[in-house]
């Protein structure tokens, strides 16, 4: 691992850390609040990005691992897939989401401390319908920024 990724790697672990204090603080009556930016409840916005978080990392996986491209895959899919998500999970319960926000979390922790310097600067599509990104530049947005836009969003919402 090289002096980037350890970098990366220890924000990451950071933000994810402060993150679950966060989540762990909150009460029924802020699980169930509506977001601003999001227009979902806490809960979803929460169990949203704790979802994302091995996505993301499997995303990055591909991409320094020279896999083939996921096919067709456009932002407006993912929008679509979001959404679907929101309504699929209106129930979710802090636990569940606590357990999915900490498996994805040191899945993803695990796959960006697996890699090296070299290795953040290969690069592969996301989404067919942008630049193809690298391994770096999917580890700031899909997972540091995710986690920074949506954390955001609920300590906003609840007023931290």
């Amino acid at each position: 691992m090289g002096a980037k990724t350890e970098a990366l790697a220890r924000e990451f672990e950071g933000k994810a850390r402060d993150a679950v204090a966060t989540l762990e603080k909150l009460g029924d009556a802020d699980w169930k609040k509506v977001t601003a930016a999001e227009r979902w409840t806490v809960g979803v916005t929460a169990h949203h990005l704790a979802g994302g978080l091995e996505a993301v990392a499997g995303i990055v996986t591909g991409i320094v691992s020279a896999a083939p491209s996921r096919g067709n895959f456009t932002r407006a899919m993912l929008d679509e897939m979001n959404a679907q998500h929101a309504k699929e999970h209106a129930g979710c319960t802090r636990a569940e989401t606590l357990a999915l926000f900490q498996k994805g979390a040191a899945t993803a922790f695990a796959v960006v401390r697996g890699l090296n310097d070299d290795q953040l600067a290969k690069s592969g599509t996301v989404f067919t319908d942008v630049s193809p990104m690298t391994a770096e530049q999917l580890i700031v947005l899909g997972l540091l920024g995710h986690i920074d836009d949506h954390m955001g969003s609920i300590r906003k919402t609840i007023g931290m």
